[in-house]
């Protein structure tokens, strides 16, 4: 049975197959496009899905949509019904969109997918799950749990913002929900868009942010803006907000109690950002760890199974961790609406379709799931990607494994930025170790090098360590696996360094450049670090890679951030790297067994990469 899952027409638009439910391809359509969180209809995605798994559009089953559009556009004129005459102006804006895009977007599904399957039966086969249903799905299917709690924590889908499901065998049953306009996601969307950056997209900056800060705003949050049960559950007072109504998050009164206007995007960043990204996280955690305490409370559930955008918050994942309410916890690595396409198809598979579920691994060993390390997209063969390099005008020495290994290890070694280019494309917005830009974590200034001359972004934002899965409790806080880097751990004492009483005087943004650790690229301004598990199973070149690394220098860790510049998509194609590379400051690229070196190459294939995307 085959059944493709889409997501779209809202941000991070995906598809995702599975074949007799296992799960062979999904992907962004964004990788695609090259346009940063494409909504529109994922008609690339889904050819490489079924192209990738060797079918025709003819072989499919069912499609199954990951939410219910008249139910969103229910809740849409609910809200405004509801707020009314407040928000007529941006009613009256957005109701030609919701026509087309909430009321008729099954129509719409059934024209786009017409134009490949002209005969497939529409009326029976196009399957709608429920937004955190198929969030839900994305969770529990995959995991390596035969039993599971799942919780869903978003802005918003059709109604529900958080959601408790609780799944067992190839059944997942929805236990309870908070709805909108009562909504964490939300929330934390609104101090994003109050500190400056897009909502949808910039959160995880806020996450990055808060380390520089005080929480000194979380009792006026706590008072203010959210009544917080002892369970978890809470309530907004929508007193200081706009988004049910307007065209922005929050307002006037919001401003006030703040202390003055939202910062405007790309204005300088001062204390009072710092701290209200500090607070607005420690808020969320709160939130979190009471969730996830009563969860396990109510429930005696020992797994616990997280999705939703809320989800991708690493350091909140990693506290609750740290808690210990839960033997185990496994998060979707595309935890937010790209993973709904996912969700969809496993839903469909093992809900309307009632076909039964193989558990994939276990517990101790190394592969444990069913995401398959979440390298799920495209692959490109040796001679493929050397004729597409040679047609780009790249100049390129071909290595044997061996050799390209080697090379690499040693250009990490002596503190290049290295572009590395393998294997299947990830899945979800984390670079995994398929396409991925690298350095030494040793070096004290490879951190801001990374940020202002190779990603072209804010110097504050910190970088990921991968680490080899056997080494990482030598060097972290944490003997767990975390392969898709949505855990937060601190860097062991022993690897720390003690700041001087000069240092530890400094505040905010002045702390980056202070080294903390051995591997000062890699250890944020709290000690904390964003850790992705190395394993052989699920990429032997990486793990190979680092291994090697640590043979030169006893280091077992490489910094890891996503192959692209700020705004760009993750890179997809051996042709995106080429022009990544020549439009970064990145000094050596290796695709498959290539590896090309800068100053090789022809100099008039130089681009200026720096203003070539909108700023996310």
């Amino acid at each position: 049975m085959r059944i493709l899952g889409i997501s779209a027409l809202y941000h991070d638009s995906a598809a995702a197959l599975l074949v007799d439910g296992k799960l062979v391809a999904a992907a962004q359509e964004e990788r695609f496009s090259r346009k940063k969180h494409d909504a529109g209809f994922p008609q690339q995605a889904i050819d490489f899905c079924v192209r990738h798994a060797g079918l025709a559009f003819k072989d499919i089953d069912y499609v199954a949509f990951y939410d219910k559009p008249f139910l969103k556009f229910e809740r849409l004129l609910e809200t405004y019904l509801a707020f009314a005459p407040r928000g007529f102006t941006s009613f009256r804006m957005a109701i030609p969109v919701w026509l087309k895009e909430k009321l008729l977007q099954k129509t719409l599904l059934r024209d786009e997918m017409k134009r490949w399957i002209p005969d497939f039966d529409w009326h029976n086969k196009l399957l709608f799950g429920e937004h955190h249903q198929s969030h839900a799905a994305s969770a529990f299917f995959p995991s390596p749990f035969e039993r599971a709690a799942v919780l869903t924590m978003d802005g918003v889908g059709e109604w529900a913002t958080t959601s408790l499901a609780m799944g067992e065998g190839s059944e997942l049953q929805m236990v309870r929900e908070i709805h909108f306009p009562h909504s964490l996601g939300l929330l934390y969307s609104a101090f994003t868009y109050y500190t400056g950056f897009k909502v949808n997209s910039g959160e995880y900056k806020v996450m990055g942010l808060a380390p520089y800060g005080e929480p000194r705003f979380k009792s006026t949050i706590l008072d203010k803006l959210v009544d917080l049960k002892d369970d978890g559950s809470f309530r907004l007072n929508l007193e200081y907000f706009d988004y049910c109504t307007g065209l922005r998050m929050t307002n006037e009164k919001f401003d006030a109690l703040f202390g003055g206007k939202p910062r405007k995007a790309e204005e300088r960043l001062t204390q009072r950002e710092m701290d209200l990204a500090a607070s607005i996280q420690a808020v969320t955690e709160e939130v979190v760890l009471r969730l996830t305490r009563s969860v396990a409370q109510q429930t005696g559930a020992r797994n616990l199974c997280l999705a939703g955008g809320v989800a991708l918050n690493c350091v909140a994942n990693g506290k609750v961790l740290r808690e210990k309410v839960f033997d185990n916890i496994w998060v979707q690595p595309a935890a937010g609406d790209a993973g709904g396409a996912v969700g969809a198809a496993y839903a469909a598979y093992h809900g309307f379709c009632r076909q039964p579920r193989r558990v994939n691994g276990h517990l101790n060993a190394p592969q444990i799931d069913s995401m398959d390390g979440s390298y799920l997209g495209p692959e490109y063969a040796q001679p493929d990607i050397e004729a597409r390099l040679q047609t780009a005008g790249a100049r390129f020495e071909t290595l044997p494994y061996d050799g390209m290994i080697e090379t690499t290890a040693q250009a990490l070694a002596d503190e290049k930025a290295v572009g590395w280019f393998q294997g299947r494309m990830e899945f979800g917005p984390r670079a995994l170790g398929g396409r991925s830009i690298l350095g030494d974590p040793r070096s004290p200034s490879m951190q801001k090098t990374l940020n202002l001359k190779v990603k072209y972004r804010e110097s504050f934002r910190p970088f990921a360590p991968s680490v080899l899965r056997e080494d990482v409790s030598d060097w972290f806080d944490i003997d767990a696996d975390s392969p898709y880097m949505l855990m937060v751990a601190p860097v062991v004492e022993r690897r720390r360094r003690t700041m001087t009483a000069d240092e530890q005087a400094l505040f905010g943004i002045d702390k980056l450049n202070v080294p903390r650790s051995d591997i000062p690229a890699v250890t944020h301004v709290d000690y904390s670090a964003r850790i992705q598990t190395v394993h052989r199973q699920t990429n032997p070149a990486y793990y190979d890679l680092i291994s090697a690394f640590k043979a030169k220098t006893g280091c077992p860790v490489v910094v890891n951030t996503s192959f692209n510049v700020r705004g760009e998509p993750i890179v997809c194609t051996p042709e995106d790297a080429f022009r990544c590379f020549m439009g970064s400051e990145i000094e050596v690229l290796v695709v498959g067994n290539c590896v090309l070196l800068k100053e090789a190459q022809n100099p008039s294939l130089k681009r200026d990469y720096k203003g070539a995307f909108e700023l996310d």
